[in-house]
């Protein structure tokens, strides 16, 4: 599917806006190491960030590492982590993710994303967001949030994460991949939430809907 052809002036008022908003996003899961967010964002799969930090306090306290979390029964990790969504099979995934990383990495979590998904439980988005975060690697993870905001500013037709992290990935200068991200998710949430906005209400849903018309009417006026 051919990537949708974007204006640099779309690209900068979403950029200015969003810098105007969140000029120092932070990562939102609670984490002190590569191992702790690795975990985290494992968990994060259809669960809140808020959730996850209410969880991760005391699994990090009996697992603070891939050795401790290696030798906790699955089932006790299960129970400890009993609240996020899908429990049973992130429980296995720690498990296994951490004796791999013993095994295979010496401990460490890798910082290629082969390697990172090689790892049980962790798919490109999770090794997109420990690139990005953890190691600083210019990475483009696509949630829900971003997918959504994609589809309506029209910077892409994506109908999956790939292709809406590839198209994102050819408007945007790779230096702001990493801050981006966060950006999307957090005006996601606060100002163009999947009730909130219905691609017409909030600030840079209704610039690109004028800007796209004045576009369109552009483009058909020259075809007369």
């Amino acid at each position: 599917m051919a990537s949708i052809k974007v204006s640099e002036k779309k690209i900068r008022f979403i950029q200015k806006t969003l810098n105007d908003l969140y000029a120092d996003p932070q990562p939102p899961l609670n984490h002190v190491d590569h191992f702790t967010l690795l975990v985290s964002v494992l968990l994060s799969a259809q669960t809140t960030d808020k959730k996850v930090n209410e969880i991760t306090p005391e699994l990090f306290r009996r697992a603070p590492n891939p050795q401790k979390m290696s030798e906790l029964p699955v089932a006790e990790i299960q129970k400890l982590i009993r609240q996020v969504g899908l429990a049973p099979q992130k429980a296995k995934a720690l498990s296994g993710l951490a004796k791999k990383l013993l095994s295979d990495f010496g401990g460490q979590v890798p910082k290629t994303r082969e390697e990172l998904e090689s790892l049980p439980g962790v798919g490109r988005k999770t090794a997109s967001v420990v690139l990005a975060q953890a190691f600083g690697i210019p990475s483009f993870p696509v949630d829900t949030h971003i997918h959504r905001l994609s589809m309506r500013w029209r910077l892409s037709r994506g109908k999956n994460v790939l292709q809406v992290e590839v198209d994102l990935k050819e408007h945007f200068p790779e230096k702001v991949w990493n801050i981006l991200h966060l950006q999307i998710i957090f005006y996601g949430r606060q100002y163009c939430g999947a009730r909130q906005c219905d691609g017409t209400k909030c600030t840079i849903c209704a610039w690109c809907l004028a800007e796209d018309s004045i576009v369109s009417k552009s483009k058909g006026s020259k075809l007369r």
